[in-house]
């Protein structure tokens, strides 16, 4: 900070000596300079410990994983000259941007489980079918998951997924349960509908249409019994 005030005070002198016919040099110049250049000098560090990290764990997913969520988000793939992350994980590492984004998210569901305990899934096929789920999910189902004892293999992880889902109760359909006289008040207010439109809303206004469509509406979602 004392360093950026140096700098406005300086920037002002600079101009206020422009403004009469004299140059003086400003030394703040050669100080952006010099951070520009440090902070890129940072960035391909960052990046090619990351790098280093994804070539070193190529059978670890989750490290793989998160640094290419890192080189990601810090958009660091620019540094090595692509313009997108995309054409940087295909040129860089021969592997598509969907699987990429798979791996990093097969890397925060990881983060995620890690909380519970120290057994966690081991390799991209178990983890693949945790990653559907919602994250408050993932750890109901994990944590239910080690309870019940099973072995830990990608097909168990499956099944015990899909059993959970079968057990959830359905939802019931009402869609059917309608009564023939509500059904024919519904005929009879389309047939208006097509009337009046017919009659490019002449008799009956579009606005006073959808006034009493919104009145039906809210009767509808009301709460209330016996409504008048």
């Amino acid at each position: 900070m004392r360093i950026q005030r140096q700098c406005l005070v300086f920037e002002k002198s600079a101009h206020i000596a422009k403004s009469i016919g004299t140059d003086i040099e400003n030394p703040c110049r050669r100080y952006r300079e010099a951070h520009v250049v440090t902070s890129v000098d940072s960035g391909h560090k960052q990046l090619a410990h990351l790098e280093s990290l994804i070539s070193s764990n190529q059978e670890d997913f989750c490290q793989a994983g998160r640094a290419l969520k890192e080189i990601r988000d810090n958009r660091l793939y620019k540094l090595a000259l692509f313009d997108t992350f995309e054409a940087y994980t295909k040129a860089r590492w021969d592997i598509s941007r969907a699987h990429a984004y798979r791996l990093i998210k097969y890397c925060e569901v990881i983060h995620n489980l890690s909380p519970i305990g120290d057994i966690l899934p081991v390799n991209e096929s178990q983890v693949r079918h945790l990653a559907p789920l919602m994250p408050m999910e993932q750890r109901r189902v994990w944590k239910d998951f080690l309870a019940g004892g099973s072995e830990l293999t990608a097909q168990n992880i499956k099944r015990f997924i899909t059993v959970q889902g079968m057990k959830k109760p359905a939802r019931p359909d009402w869609s059917d349960r309608i009564t023939p006289e509500y059904m024919a008040a519904v005929k009879t207010m389309l047939e208006q509908v097509r009337v009046a439109r017919h009659e490019n809303w002449q008799s009956t206004s579009r606005q006073a249409a959808l006034l009493w469509n919104r009145v039906v509406k809210e009767k509808i979602l009301s709460k209330g019994i016996g409504d008048g």
